[in-house]
């Protein structure tokens, strides 16, 4: 645990080799990447956390305060604190959340991984408007339900992302917990719809970058993905067969074996510059 004025956050780590810090997503904490760390038998040096609002760290934004600034505010002091440079991995907010800490650049990457981040203001950017609208409607829909009472509103967002009976699908435990946090999650939305993102933004990522989604997640999802993958500039894209959004759950080894080729790459990529910069 990081202990800060402003709050505590998250903090735990195992393994050794290359330092790569695990993003979650929402409704979540770093417990959720055990699957995929499970397959990597310790071949990474692997840092974890859980955003704000979730696991151990401490809330930090309220509504008309949820800028996605504080989510790279902890992510940046968590990356400190691994002693970088690291490889940078998030899923679904948690994507999202990293590609911030990698607009702003005040840490060291090595490389960055999104996997199906809520990209949705790219989609508006791009004109693709009825993408754009799916993501609106569930989420309008889904805000709307909860503050007028339905307690597992929040199973109209998962249901969107993982396709319908998947919130029923989950372990009691589990969907009581999405339930409790639905608040953060609520936040998680508001700070997603006022991250504006442009293909001039996003040209100015100059690190390996993997943009990562599932084959049978939801359209809206895919696009805004592959839009992500087409204009950040050393970015390559992979689909996982059979898998929608959960897949660091459902599908944990082919995402840890997509990972463990992109950091190899990337440290390869690295070891050549450090060799050209000595000649």
């Amino acid at each position: 645990m990081i202990h800060e004025t402003r709050g505590r956050i998250d903090y735990q780590e195992a393994g050794t080799g290359s330092t790569v810090v695990l993003v979650p997503g929402s409704c979540s904490t770093g417990a959720a990447w055990r699957p995929v760390m499970g397959h990597w038998q310790n071949q990474f040096r692997c840092v974890t956390t859980s955003l704000l609002g979730y696991g151990g760290t401490d809330e930090r934004r309220s509504s008309g305060d949820s800028d996605i600034a504080h989510e790279s505010e902890i992510l940046e002091t968590v990356i400190r604190r691994a002693g970088g440079p690291v490889h940078l991995v998030g899923h679904s907010f948690g994507g999202l959340a990293a590609l911030a800490v990698a607009l702003r650049g005040r840490v060291p990457l090595l490389s960055l991984t999104i996997a199906e981040a809520p990209a949705m203001e790219i989609l508006r950017e791009a004109g693709e408007m009825q993408h754009y609208d799916a993501f609106r409607k569930m989420s309008g829909a889904y805000s709307d339900a909860f503050r007028g009472g339905e307690t597992d509103a929040i199973a109209r967002m998962v249901d969107f992302y993982g396709g319908a009976g998947t919130f029923t699908a989950w372990p009691q435990r589990v969907r009581d917990y999405a339930i409790e946090t639905t608040p953060a999650n609520l936040l998680d939305w508001e700070s997603a719809y006022g991250f504006r993102l442009t293909p001039a933004l996003l040209a100015t990522v100059k690190i390996p970058t993997l943009v990562v989604w599932g084959e049978i997640s939801h359209p809206a999802v895919c696009r805004a993905n592959d839009i992500l993958s087409r204009y950040i500039p050393q970015a390559d894209r992979a689909t996982i067969d059979g898998a929608a959004h959960f897949m660091i759950a459902t599908h944990p080894k082919p995402f840890a074996d997509l990972m463990a080729r992109h950091v190899r790459q990337s440290n390869l990529g690295q070891s050549s510059l450090a060799l050209g910069a000595a000649r």
